[in-house]
């Protein structure tokens, strides 16, 4: 039987701007029902018992988020907004000693600690990906559209994740997505974020190539279910109208 990790670090990544919020307010500092976003995160995080302490990584300019969350949380800094990968490297330093790292985001209001607590049941050396099934993109799940489609092989094996524009006539067809939530050996992430390169338009690094590096390598990739309402996350002030309306 494959070793289980109890030894498990959680990283939160709460860096962004958030321009498209058209606020001063921090993006996950914005109040839903009765407490800002990044609350409902870290409060589902320490509730599923995965870790005590877990790392947000914030912006230089993270005042208000200390001063919410104190000391429930540790801190990482990104100096400088460069993508995913490149945030979830600034919390190596505050992962020393963990065996796995759960990557998740500040702007997912209605993640439970149910769903975190089930990346943690899977071998500690095999990668775990968050995935959720639309029934349609109607609605609040318009959102979803961007969303890279999850393609596997006749062995049901994850054996790509294929942005809208690149899928034929079949795969444009799928409805389970990739939400970008993951859990990684700790060694292995810490050592392929770097590897890293903004090879795209927004000049960013992706934790998606992190995903495409373990496919090559071979790596066992293990997927979580999560359900669609708790993949819902918060980009827009019309996004955060709809997660009141949800609540």
């Amino acid at each position: 039987m494959k070793e289980l990790s109890s030894n498990i670090g959680v990283v939160i990544l709460a860096a962004g701007h958030g321009t498209r919020m058209n606020s001063e307010l921090p993006k996950v500092m914005h109040p839903l029902h009765g407490k800002p976003i990044i609350g409902h995160m870290v409060d589902a995080v320490i509730a599923s018992g995965v870790t005590d302490k877990p790392v947000v990584v914030v912006s230089p300019q993270s005042d208000l988020i200390r001063e919410y969350l104190g000391e429930k949380v540790a801190y990482a800094v990104q100096e400088k907004q460069l993508g995913t990968a490149h945030a979830t490297a600034a919390a190596e330093d505050s992962c020393a000693g963990v065996d796995q790292v759960l990557v998740l985001y500040g702007d997912l209001p209605f993640l439970s600690a149910k769903t975190i607590a089930r990346f943690a049941t899977f071998a500690k050396e095999h990668i775990v990906m968050g995935t959720t099934t639309v029934p349609d993109f109607e609605e609040e799940r318009k959102a979803f559209v961007s969303f890279g489609k999850i393609i596997r092989d006749n062995d049901g094996k994850v054996i790509d994740i294929r942005e809208k524009k690149d899928c034929n006539e079949k795969e444009a067809a799928i409805r389970e997505l990739n939400t970008g939530l993951y859990a990684f050996p700790a060694g292995w992430l810490f050592e392929h974020v770097k590897k890293t390169q903004p090879n795209n338009a927004q000049a960013e690094q992706y934790l998606t190539d992190v995903i495409f590096m373990a496919m090559k390598e071979g790596l066992q990739i293990d997927t979580v279910d999560v359900p669609v309402r708790e993949s819902f996350g918060i980009s827009s002030q019309e996004d955060l109208a709809i997660a009141h309306a949800l609540i």
